[in-house]
């Protein structure tokens, strides 16, 4: 008996031994590269519609209000399947899963651009957004498992350049198509990357032998966990995308929603907690460092898309630009990612990540606070540079967050791993956007009040103004009561833009904060050497 359990446990050795010596047949740079393709195309889709709204509306017979379902719909299923990809792998196989998501993404973008009314569009943009889902876990953990831990900081660092730089260009090149072309073909230019991508994929992409798929016959799906999944995160979506406009509390809408969420996601946080198969594995946030890598994840995602909202709007609204000219303020960022990623990703075999995390959330919070100091003269060169600061940040976050989050799990649980990291980012983008909408909303509506409180009747500063306007005016040919009341329009237009100014700061300066309390966070995180010394498997 104790000579058959040797055996056993020599072969379980030899096992262990072969995986972790598994190396992929084709170069793992290819395979980054072959992956990457479709992660960024589909990044891209999730901004790249914002700008042609206006345009899908009119060319569908459509409200404004009824088109953002357009973008909420893809964001829904979306973040309804992210979750659930690493279990849809242990099924399907994950070379199988990533090429249907892939070939899913494909079709229905094709038959978005063929949509004949609103309605069809939607449930594309539903199957749409389901294909997307699977695409950025699979990734990452292809990712993982092809390269060694040494050198994931450089395989996240490409990976980085799709998943950050895409949000920032997608309104830019969705502006540019819809005025030279139409909005159809924000869809169309899918394809050819899709087919490309499965094609790739076929040919390079092989499942490690330590990822054992699951026979479905032998397999006890969770339909309770996989309902109320679905139910409590694309609920919370949609209030976070309908919140605002809906004026939050004030809609039954939006609080009906908020208590289904909420209930959904409290139970099956509980029911998926001490269910024996779990479509969605829990038990990974015992791993404090995995825990503390998702809320840095969830606080990056929530400072990029909301400071990628917050800038573009501001150029535009208040410094009149275009939007051509407004993504032009966020490209230099974009390049100043693709310059510091692999760099970073270098530093990682050469430092251990807390250090880096420490040094990016203190880039990214001082680029946040040297944005406060923004005011209705500044000139192109002051926005891009201080996108320039915020995006330097950025690079020093997203690859050491990746790298420590699979530092110390099995790498059988790099797929339920990578749904978990890229739902907190999805999630935490939402949020943020959800957030700096309102509260520049509500705090711009705060300083009117202020400035109200100071322009009474009697205020001389204001009379001198009035006076000096209408002269202005009446020199230039207006009547004299048109002078005046052209001066006091005036004085409200100024009014309001400056509110609208300080609604900017307050902002900038709440998303600081913000990433400034992560600071202690990282020193949460268990020590490890750098490079390949963190991993164990």
């Amino acid at each position: 008996m104790g000579a058959a359990s040797a055996t056993l446990n020599q072969g379980q050795e030899h096992g262990k031994d072969q995986a972790e010596a598994w190396r992929p047949a084709v170069n793992p740079w290819i395979i980054a590269l072959a992956v990457t393709l479709a992660t960024f195309m589909e990044v891209l889709d999730t901004s790249i519609a914002n700008v042609a709204l206006p345009h899908i509306a009119g060319s569908l017979s459509a409200g404004q209000d009824e088109s953002t379902w357009v973008l909420t719909s893809y964001l829904v299923s979306n973040a309804i399947v992210l979750p659930l990809s690493g279990w849809l792998s242990s099924i399907l196989g994950r070379k199988n899963f990533y090429m249907g998501c892939v070939a899913l993404f494909t079709v229905s973008s094709f038959l978005c651009g063929l949509a004949p009314n609103l309605a069809t569009l939607i449930i594309c943009r539903v199957l749409q957004g389901a294909g997307g889902g699977g695409l950025q876990p699979s990734e990452q953990a292809i990712l993982a498992d092809t390269f060694p831990p040494a050198k994931r900081g450089m395989a996240f660092a490409v990976y980085g350049m799709a998943v950050v730089t895409a949000p920032a260009i997608g309104p830019t090149l969705g502006g540019w198509i819809t005025d030279n072309f139409t909005w159809r073909w924000i869809f169309f230019i899918n394809i050819p990357v899709g087919i490309l991508s499965i094609l790739l994929t076929s040919r390079l992409i092989q499942d490690p032998p330590y990822f054992k798929r699951r026979k479905l016959s032998e397999t006890h799906i969770d339909y309770v966990g996989l309902g109320f999944v679905g139910l409590g995160l694309g609920a919370l979506q949609i209030v976070l995308d309908k919140g605002q406009r809906d004026d939050w509390f004030d809609s039954n809408f939006i609080i009906t929603l908020s208590l289904i969420s909420a209930a959904a996601l409290i139970f099956v946080t509980i029911w998926e907690w001490k269910h024996k198969d779990p479509i969605i594995d829990l038990h990974l946030f015992r791993d404090r460092t995995f825990g503390v890598s998702n809320l840095l994840m969830f606080m990056l995602g929530f400072a990029l898309l909301g400071s990628t909202l917050l800038i573009p709007l501001f150029s535009q609204t208040l410094l009149g630009y275009t939007a051509q000219e407004a993504g032009l303020a966020l490209m230099p960022g974009g390049f100043t990612i693709i310059i510091l990623l692999p760099l970073v990703g270098f530093l990682l075999s050469r430092y251990t990540p807390r250090w880096l995390l420490l040094l990016g959330l203190i880039i990214l919070s001082f680029s946040l606070f040297h944005m406060t100091g923004f005011d209705l003269q500044i000139d192109f060169r002051t926005l891009a540079t201080a996108r320039v600061i915020q995006a330097a940040g950025m690079a020093f976050l997203f690859v050491p967050i990746n790298t420590a989050a699979y530092a110390f799990l099995p790498r059988d649980k790099n797929n339920a791993a990578s749904g978990l990291m890229n739902l907190a980012r999805n999630i935490g983008g939402s949020v943020g956007i959800s957030i700096v909408t309102t509260m520049l909303d509500r705090r711009t509506q705060q300083h009117l009040n202020d400035f109200a409180s100071h322009l009474s009747a009697g205020s001389s500063a204001l009379q001198n103004m009035i006076r000096g306007a209408s002269r202005a005016m009446m020199a230039h040919g207006a009547s004299a009561a048109g002078a005046n009341q052209r001066a006091y329009a005036l004085v409200q237009g100024t009014a309001a833009r400056q509110a609208t100014m300080l609604a900017y700061i307050d902002c900038f300066q709440f998303l600081g904060f913000a990433i400034l309390a992560m600071i202690p966070m990282v020193f949460l995180m268990k020590k490890s050497k750098p490079g390949g010394g963190m991993a164990v498997h």
